[in-house]
């Protein structure tokens, strides 16, 4: 099993209303192991999320750091004041040496404008953070009365929606039913394979949008099914070709990879696929199943950088099929499955 702390990526177009889901998560009393990053220049600042609920007077007197504070509900919160890098090992480190209390998850909030793609890349580049944390799910909110207009102005928008794993559609209890369908139709066009949950006020169970990746928390088994989330769209028959995006089209297909595989072959040609393709390549993720390897692998990638594999010991599929997820913006469909499966 892997033991890394698995980390939530919560991001959301601005307004989309992550503050107040963040409000309730915090109260909740199944989140006290939870660290939670927020960064300080976006619109869910350590003052507002205090501000805006009872936790300001459940803070502890003393402070763990000049950044951090530890909540009475058992959350540890700091605002991200250096490179997010920096401050998840800061908090490791400090986990580590009993100078904050052990954590077991951790959730990154980021501003509204952010692309969740480089900073999920930017993290895979840090061996000391690939090394201790691992990508539970990135969980994204869309606002249930603007969301549409926002996915058809901003890239910024779509690309969050596109590669989210749960997508949580805030302020249903202010938008119309035929508002609420239309949406909830559109991100099933941009992400297939998200899990979607309508919700008012910012109350969410939180076993909807964390632990909800690869491993099962209650057995601490992989689930690689739930974690793929897979729809499996089969490549296109003979003669019939995909059908041409445009360059700010947001799509996603699964490519069934072909059996066997040998994972010291496949390992160097995804590492060329990614630097090929990673402009354009928002998510990757798979299951290989590789004669050279004890077990299943669970592979992701994001643009040019894949993550380390996850071995899935105790994990096994009736029929066993490798397959792949490709999610990405005017992606070129029939070339990218040509170039994962002929190597």
């Amino acid at each position: 099993m892997d033991k890394r702390i698995p980390v939530t990526l919560l991001t959301g177009f601005l307004g989309s209303g992550k503050t107040t889901l963040l409000n309730k998560l915090l109260n909740h009393p199944n989140m006290r192991d939870t660290a939670i990053i927020i960064n300080e220049l976006g619109d869910a600042g350590l003052d507002q999320i205090f501000a805006k609920s009872n936790l300001a007077q459940n803070i502890e007197s003393e402070h763990i750091a000049d950044n951090t504070v530890l909540l009475s509900s058992g959350c540890l919160c700091c605002t991200l004041k250096n490179e997010l890098a920096d401050t998840m090992r800061d908090l490791f480190f400090k986990r580590a040496l009993q100078a904050v209390p052990q954590f077991n998850r951790l959730i990154i909030e980021t501003t509204g404008m952010a692309d969740p793609g480089p900073i999920l890349a930017n993290l895979m580049n840090e061996p000391v953070i690939e090394s201790v944390y691992r990508l539970d799910a990135v969980v994204v909110t869309i606002d249930s009365i603007y969301g549409l207009q926002q996915l058809a102005d901003n890239i910024e928008a779509l690309k969050q929606a596109a590669v989210a794993d749960v997508l949580v559609l805030t302020k249903t209890d202010l938008a119309s039913a035929t508002q609420i369908s239309a949406l909830k139709e559109k991100l099933r066009t941009i992400n297939p394979s998200a899990t979607q949950h309508a919700i008012s006020h910012g109350t969410l169970d939180p076993a909807f949008v964390v632990d909800v990746g690869l491993f099962a928390l209650d057995s601490q088994l992989p689930e690689p099914q739930r974690w793929l989330r897979a729809p499996l769209k089969k490549a296109p028959a003979k003669g019939t070709l995909p059908q041409k995006v445009h360059d700010d089209d947001i799509v996603s297909f699964t490519v069934m990879m072909p059996n066997p595989l040998n994972w010291a072959q496949l390992k160097p040609h995804l590492l060329w696929f990614c630097q090929t393709y990673g402009k354009n390549l928002l998510r990757l993720k798979g299951i290989i199943h590789a004669a050279d390897q004890p077990a299943p692998l669970a592979i992701h990638a994001v643009h040019f950088t894949p993550y380390p594999p996850t071995l899935l010991e105790g994990w096994t599929e009736d029929e066993p099929q490798s397959r792949i997820v490709i999610i990405g913006k005017g992606l070129d469909e029939l070339a990218m499955r040509k170039a994962l499966t002929q190597f």
